[in-house]
């Protein structure tokens, strides 16, 4: 029941225009007015709040997808995959805008200068290569192997956006988000590294069976 419900042909794209209204609501109240005294850094964690949620969510399409045998969840985790990189984009742009007024010069002396700056920084650029190739015919020029190793950095972009979480909330010492995130990116990963373990080897010793989509 549940399968033929999620592979209906509505929900993927309604799900998908869901991801939009967020950061809709963000950008329309942060330019009325509506996010409090200090409307840019609501903006900017916003966002921010909103890539790691997304990202989550994207790397717990493969178990939920494995654990209740609803295949049909494999099609969401990609256009997922895409919405995670354009509300990190748009956390990255309103940093630069509202913060630094899209001075480069500025931008690169406060990486340099705070260290959880440049943890997001790096964890953008990890991410850019992943969105990059997130279409079928970059999956077939890299080759089935390699677009999986590629795309399993998305567990070191994760691991990077904690730590830019957490120093960013040290300053006000108020971890309680931040070890929830945690906790579900160490569930997630230690289901990965069971699920690698457990996989059947190849005569060189890789794990053979694991589909690029997972």
């Amino acid at each position: 029941m549940w399968q033929r419900r999620l592979a209906a042909p509505w929900v993927k794209p309604t799900l998908l225009v869901l991801c939009a209204l967020p950061a809709m609501w963000l950008w329309w109240a942060g330019f009325t007015d509506r996010l409090g005294a200090n409307p840019a850094e609501a903006l900017i964690r916003g966002l921010g709040d909103w890539t790691l949620r997304l990202l989550c969510l994207t790397l717990l399409i493969t178990p939920l997808r494995q654990a209740f045998g609803l295949a049909a969840l494999a099609a969401w985790r990609r256009g997922l995959g895409v919405w995670t990189f354009a509300y990190a984009s748009q956390h990255a742009l309103a940093y630069a805008w509202l913060d630094m007024g899209l001075g480069l010069d500025e931008v690169a002396s406060d990486v340099a200068q705070r260290p959880f700056i440049a943890l997001g920084f790096v964890a953008w650029l990890c991410l850019l290569p992943l969105a990059a190739t997130s279409f079928n015919r970059a999956m077939r020029w890299l080759g089935a192997a390699r677009w999986r190793r590629l795309h399993q950095a998305v567990y070191a972009v994760a691991g990077l956006a904690i730590a830019h979480f957490y120093w960013m909330r040290a300053g006000k010492n108020h971890f309680t988000e931040v070890y929830v995130y945690a906790g579900l990116l160490a569930l997630l990963l230690g289901w990965r590294v069971g699920r690698w373990a457990r996989a059947p080897r190849s005569a060189g010793g890789a794990p053979v069976g694991l589909r690029p989509r997972d």
